[in-house]
């Protein structure tokens, strides 16, 4: 199981990495490990806003379906469509190919709400 220094982590199991003023959000490796194979994706539309904590997509696998709450409040300013049309590639790049949307934040001090590596890593050990 990978966990990425370089970007924060939620307790609902999505991950944010800074990008120049945007952030890009999407779920972790833990999160697709549980979920199974990825099977179905939807997003919000490019301009709408997103509200920390709040659902902003859904994410659907042969196991489940599960909400995907914001990390960050703030604009989406890019989605990436490839997932929705192969939504297989969760499964294969969480932290790569596999991002979902780029936000600019309302208030990026939010940002530092967010878990570490280390935080995420100790919260799941917990939570098993």
């Amino acid at each position: 199981m990978e966990f990425p220094k370089d970007i924060k982590y939620t307790r609902e199991h999505e991950w944010v990495r800074e990008d120049g003023d945007t952030v890009v959000v999407g779920i972790t490796d833990y999160a697709q490990d549980a979920l199974g194979d990825v099977v179905y994706v939807e997003l919000p539309q490019e301009g709408g806003s997103v509200t920390k904590d709040e659902p902003f997509g859904v994410v659907e696998s042969v196991k489940a379906v599960s909400d995907l709450y914001a990390p960050i409040s703030g604009t989406v300013v890019e989605v990436n469509d490839a997932i929705v049309d192969s939504p297989e590639v969760i499964n294969e790049d969480p932290y790569g190919d596999a991002w979902m949307v780029k936000v600019r934040p309302g208030n990026p001090d939010e940002i530092e709400d967010l878990l570490t590596a280390d935080e995420y890593q100790k919260y799941i050990e917990e939570e098993k």
